[in-house]
């Protein structure tokens, strides 16, 4: 798990230039920080430099210094870069030695650097894990990436015609920007209808997030575009589900530093807790966010959880200090990122790793399974399709007969973007009342060609889960130096639970078939509690801890946008809020992300 960053071209990249962008990238690997530069001649040296690698590393399999990156081949002209762990490649080692390969290390990162030498574009196919792979081929001029199945880790790019530059996060990229950052009207109303910004999107012109089960490859020197093409769908299987979910849990246990699980007290984790315990994976320490006093506090019900299974149990106390973590917990999140689960999961990130290095999670278990109440929700009124109809109004348009107006003008597929937080079309057109060219989702392949639940889940696996749900754990865990790893998004368990029929994936109450695997938590009676959720007091926080930063705040986000968002008309939502409209708080909390974001990344005064 780690911090990539890198460039190659034509462009004299300053040292302070690469020094700033393997110093952004610090906090994701603080074990080690490693840079390879080279002339235009891709000769090493530090003077006018033109093309590297920068890697900062936290040490998770073989410690050692020599499985530090960027990591070479011993002829050194095959060079790479890796986020990530993947899992259960032994077989394939092995292979890779019959075959002549001498391997100085154990780590996964040797492995995968071989498997592209001897195997080629194909290696990926061997790759089951989370990654974020950038090799530097010198002896084809070739630059190849690719990001994960599922979306675990992230992957961002610069191309320019000639110069192409990637990092883990955007702020990492923006040093070799060197001042030429400029934002994209268009992700800005992006993320006001999302909450994030969906991939291939960015906040910023002309740098792209690399989508999910995608490749990217790019023949530098002959004047050639990158292609990028997808590599994988999801395929039904045939193969055991229940032996499938014990091995993908099992391979996410390999570690050399200490690991331990996220214990929420639901269905997911603790279904991965059980799996285990059965297996014998006793030594591993449960974590879990607790919240004294409130309404949604898991921690009892995690803690009887804990004990019935016999794992040793650490309750974190989630006390936040927003008025001194705001502003580095938004920066953590990298581009503007409004989702308020992420301020106790990044406090949480931060007890765990004062223990462990390593965390094991249930993330992907709502959207295998259906498992969210919006999926219901939005069935219910599907006979719609495609119908719309126009009705006027003249209430604001957060106020309830405009939202059910705006709701009959919709689609059916697009007004599921309305069972979510993020502003609806009428909102983001009352805030940016002369930005023309808007979407009423930026989803990438929407609308879907499946129907009905199929679609709904369709949409969430490619835009939901891997650039919300996935970038919010990899962010928050990240920023603290840890490891989070997701077994339930394994994709050989993907393809089982894809394989499955309709009435055994989809049973009500939502995720039988999980608690199925669970026995002990069925005698026990460890999973009837209702479901939570990790949604923490925003109308508090925004009336307290946060109320010192919402005036002035139209007048901000205006100059941060250059006239985008109007600045009266952000107050006037503001003094609805703060009038007593509660519902507002999620928009809110929007725009007071945006701005804290804006300011962190240097953007307001370009």
């Amino acid at each position: 798990m780690c911090g990539i960053g890198g460039f190659v071209g034509r462009r004299v990249v300053r040292t302070e230039q690469s020094a700033a962008m393997l110093a952004a990238l610090s906090r994701r690997g603080p074990d080690a920080q490693h840079a390879v530069l080279w002339k235009a001649d891709f000769t090493e040296g530090r003077e006018r430099v033109t093309s590297g690698l920068l890697h900062a590393r936290l040490s998770i399999r073989d410690p050692r210094p020599d499985a530090d990156q960027p990591m070479a081949n011993l002829q050194k002209d095959i060079w790479i870069c890796f986020n990530g762990e993947v899992y259960g490649y032994e077989e394939d080692r092995a292979e890779l030695i019959r075959k002549g390969y001498g391997f100085r290390t154990t780590s996964d990162t040797e492995f995968i650097l071989y498997a592209y030498e001897a195997w080629g574009d194909a290696f990926v196919d061997r790759l089951r894990g989370m990654f974020a792979v950038v090799i530097l081929d010198l002896r084809r001029r070739r630059l190849l990436a690719v990001r994960d199945r599922l979306g675990l880790k992230p992957l961002l790019y610069h191309w320019d015609g000639e110069n192409f530059a990637f990092a883990s996060t955007l702020k990492a990229l923006l040093p070799y920007l060197d001042g030429e950052a400029r934002i994209a009207p268009l992700a800005i109303d992006a993320y006001l209808a999302h909450r994030y910004i969906p991939a291939p999107l960015t906040l910023l012109k002309d740098v792209h997030r690399l989508p999910n089960a995608h490749i990217l490859t790019w023949e530098f020197g002959q004047g050639a575009t990158p292609d990028v093409r997808a590599y994988w769908r999801a395929k039904p299987s045939p193969v055991d589900f229940r032996k499938t979910l014990d091995q993908a849990i099992a391979l996410r246990t390999a570690s050399d530093r200490p690991a331990g699980l996220f214990l929420s007290g639901g269905i997911d984790s603790a279904v991965v807790a059980a799996s285990l315990v059965r297996q014998g994976y006793t030594n591993i320490t449960a974590f879990t966010a607790t919240f004294p006093g409130s309404s949604y506090d898991e921690g009892p019900q995690a803690a009887r959880m804990a004990k019935a299974l016999g794992l040793t149990h650490r309750a974190l106390p989630i006390e936040p200090a927003l008025s001194q973590d705001f502003d580095q917990i938004v920066q953590d999140l990298d581009e503007p990122f409004a989702d308020p689960s992420a301020l106790p999961l990044w406090y949480l990130a931060r007890a765990a790793s004062q223990e462990v290095k390593v965390v094991l999670g249930g993330d992907g278990g709502d959207e295998l399974f259906a498992g969210y109440k919006r999926y219901a929700q939005h069935l219910r009124s599907r006979w719609r399709g495609n119908m719309t109809l126009s009705l006027t109004s003249d209430h604001l348009p957060w106020e309830k007969p405009a939202r059910w107006r705006e709701e009959l003008g919709l689609t059916w597929q697009e007004a599921y973007v309305l069972r979510f937080s993020g502003m609806s079309p009428a909102v983001r057109r009352y805030l940016q009342p002369d930005l023309s060219a808007t979407s009423v989702v930026y989803w990438r392949d929407f609308p879907s060609t499946e129907k009905g639940l199929k679609g709904i889940l369709a949409v969430d696996f490619a835009n939901y889960l891997p650039e919300y749900i996935l970038r919010k754990g990899d962010l928050c865990t990240m920023a603290h130096g840890l490891e989070l790893r997701a077994p339930l998004l394994d994709h050989p368990l993907v393809e089982a639970v894809t394989g499955l029929p309709h009435r055994q994936r989809f049973q009500r109450p939502a995720k039988s078939l999980l608690v199925a695997t669970c026995e002990l938590c069925q005698q026990e009676k460890l999973l009837t509690a209702k479901k939570r959720g990790f949604s923490p007091p925003l109308n508090t926080w925004l009336r307290h801890e946060l109320a010192s930063r919402l005036p002035g705040l139209g007048e901000r986000l205006a100059q941060a946008t250059h006239g985008q968002l109007q600045a009266a008309r952000v107050d006037t939502l503001v003094g609805s809020f703060r009038g007593g409209f509660d519902k507002l708080a999620e928009p809110v909390y929007q725009l007071l992300v945006l701005d804290v974001s804006l300011r962190a990344l240097g953007l307001v005064s370009r």
